[in-house]
């Protein structure tokens, strides 16, 4: 009882201060203010991320040989994923896979409003699943931890969703700028990857969070950048055409990344059991990671390998060993790994795994690159590429492809690496990535299934706007049902107190049969005689089409197009809901896009 009194009055205080700020602090001062707090809050979150990752990682691993192979491979994943399952299961009690493309989906329909345990919940599992093995990155968990952090704390202080949306980007940003110290890449993944307009409102809490994120990082891991990259190699305007032809591949074999995903997501979405998910998926991934340990984890380790000039380190504890010196072996271990690592990470993810895509895209990019200078300098063709050189374009390419965020993929790779000296380049292969994979889909790997389902914002503001309209909002109820064994002279008893023209015909359930137009049955509506002899099913018309309830707002205004109609009926599974008009859809667009712009 004293704790319940307490409780209460905490919230009586709280809710005074509450308002106390809504009178006292402006808006927007208050959104800086408030973006700073995100930052740090966010920051610490990812630095207590990667702690966790690396220390559950290295009490499992700091044991293992380099020279022989390491049977335990074949246990960590599994019982990573066993632990994260039931963690999510009896403790989450939600699905929390798939992080940013659930933090896509809140902005776009739950108007930026995540729940208080998403503040932790991919945190704790993320650190199960990635430390004993599971082949997915950090990012996508730190990025949903962060944008619930931001969710939370403005909902707290009872912000509307425009300002929600914005705190959102704020621990977004901040979590990636903590978690790579890369302060530009974490704002340019809210502008690209999540799609919020860098407007007057946005900009300063956003820039704020990143630096505010990235500080965290600095001060409690010290200002090396979080890859070990020196420049030994100038890059010459020589090796210009064989940038593009990297470009070109980093695009291609983004495409490939992205269709295994979705291929491999599709088939264990067809697992309707828990288990077998897991001996299915635990078993690959396990497999995977024994006969190719670079797939442990984020397989950071293997990229500083290749920026270190020692390619060899990545056949370390492996059946290979012996054969890390064989150039066209490397070459195929290597290659082999690039082609595994997507089947691996769906496999993690698919058992029931929780982590990103982030990291693997850059794991799949710095062994392309790698693979792509390693080879043409072994061919004999009188050309010598800078592997380190590449292996850091590859990783720009290859994000740039899978995320659709060529500007994130530029600056995040500079910022990580210290490679600021290879811009060019970077700049070269980002561009050409993303150019080849928007040839095969408009789509980043994370908004794909938003994109396919209607429930994607984008910076086309038509677009975005019909997107967050709501179907319930826009439906108008006060139309009178007529039904077909009715006759004449009921229809007119009900047209004389009705203020519509329009009359829906439904049968005894309630399913939709078709409509009366007043227009139509005017001619006949005082001929008395017939008052006893028609009935509203000899003068009812077809309906040209139906809105379903579940329908976005931009497939419905493609039917109001298609049809030239300026009033539709809306139907769940067949049964009569009420009207939409292409009124009430413009008066409601323009409240949104007042709301949506205003800075």
């Amino acid at each position: 009882m004293a704790y319940k009194e307490r409780h209460n009055r905490a919230t009586e205080m709280w809710l005074k201060f509450v308002i106390w700020r809504e009178h006292h602090i402006k808006e927007k001062n208050f959104v800086i203010l408030l973006s700073l707090v995100v930052g740090i809050i966010c920051g610490v979150a990812a630095q207590l991320l990667k702690y966790l990752i690396h220390l559950i990682a290295s009490v499992l691993t700091s044991h293992f040989s380099d020279t022989t192979e390491n049977y335990l491979y074949l246990v960590y994943p599994v019982v990573g994923i066993i632990l994260t399952v039931l963690f999510v299961k009896y403790v989450i009690k939600e699905n929390i896979s798939h992080g940013v493309t659930k933090v896509l989906y809140a902005i776009s329909r739950r108007k930026s409003r995540l729940k208080l345990r998403n503040t932790y919940a991919s945190l704790i599992s993320s650190s199960i699943t990635i430390g004993f093995g599971g082949s997915v990155g950090a990012e996508g968990p730190i990025v949903y931890t962060g944008a619930a952090i931001g969710s939370n704390i403005g909902q707290a202080f009872r912000l509307s969703p425009k300002i929600l949306m914005i705190l959102v980007g704020c621990g977004a940003a901040a979590g990636i700028a903590g978690i790579f110290r890369a302060p530009i890449a974490g704002m340019l993944f809210t502008l690209e990857v999540l799609m919020i307009d860098l407007t007057g409102l946005t900009v300063m809490p956003l820039l704020l969070s990143s630096i505010a994120g990235a500080t965290v990082a600095y001060i409690l891991e010290g200002y090396s950048a979080e890859f070990f990259f020196s420049q030994s190699e100038p890059f010459m305007t020589s090796r210009i055409p064989w940038t593009i032809a990297l470009g070109v591949v980093c695009g291609l074999m983004s495409v490939y990344f992205t269709k295994v995903m979705f291929l491999m997501e599709s088939m264990f979405k067809k697992v309707k059991a828990q288990w077998l998910r897991i001996i299915v998926g635990g078993g690959l991934i396990a497999c995977m990671v024994f006969v190719f340990p670079p797939l442990y984890g984020e397989g950071y380790g293997a990229i500083n390998h290749l920026l270190d000039g020692d390619a060899g380190a990545v056949v370390n504890g492996t059946f290979f060993y012996v054969d890390r010196d064989n150039v066209w072996f490397l070459a195929l271990f290597i290659g082999a790994i690039t082609l595994m690592k997507a089947f691996a990470t769906s496999a993690t993810n698919g058992a029931g795994g929780v982590g990103g895509t982030f990291a693997p895209s850059l794991f799949v990019g710095a062994l392309t690159g790698f693979l792509f200078a390693f080879i043409i300098n072994n061919l004999d063709l009188g050309i010598e590429l800078s592997q380190k050189n590449f292996t850091l374009m590859g990783m720009a390419g290859v994000m740039a492809g899978v995320m659709h965020a060529p500007l994130m993929a530029i600056f995040l790779t500079a910022e990580m690496t210290g490679g600021y000296d290879l811009f060019l380049p970077l700049l070269i292969v980002s561009a050409l990535a993303y150019f080849t994979i928007q040839c095969f889909t408009p789509y980043s790997i994370y908004t794909m299934r938003l994109a396919k389902a209607g429930d994607l914002v984008t910076h086309q503001k038509d677009k975005a706007v019909l997107t967050l309209l709501k179907i319930d909002n826009v439906i108008e109820r006060d139309f009178r049902e007529v039904h077909p064994e009715m006759s004449l002279r009921e229809m007119v008893d009900v047209i004389s107190v009705s203020n519509r023209n329009l009359f829906p015909v439904t049968d005894s359930e309630g399913m939709l049969k078709g409509i009366v137009l007043l227009d139509d049955i005017r001619n006949i509506m005082f001929r008395t005689d017939l008052y006893p002899k028609m009935h509203v099913s000899r003068f009812m018309a077809a309906v040209p089409a139906v809105i379903e309830t579940d329908m976005p707002m931009d497939k419905v205004m493609e039917i109001f197009d298609k049809t030239n109609a300026w009033n539709l009926p809306v139907v769940e599974n067949g049964k009569y809901i009420g009207f939409v008009s292409k009124s009430k859809i413009f008066n409601s667009y323009r409240r949104v896009l007042r709301h949506f712009t205003e800075d």
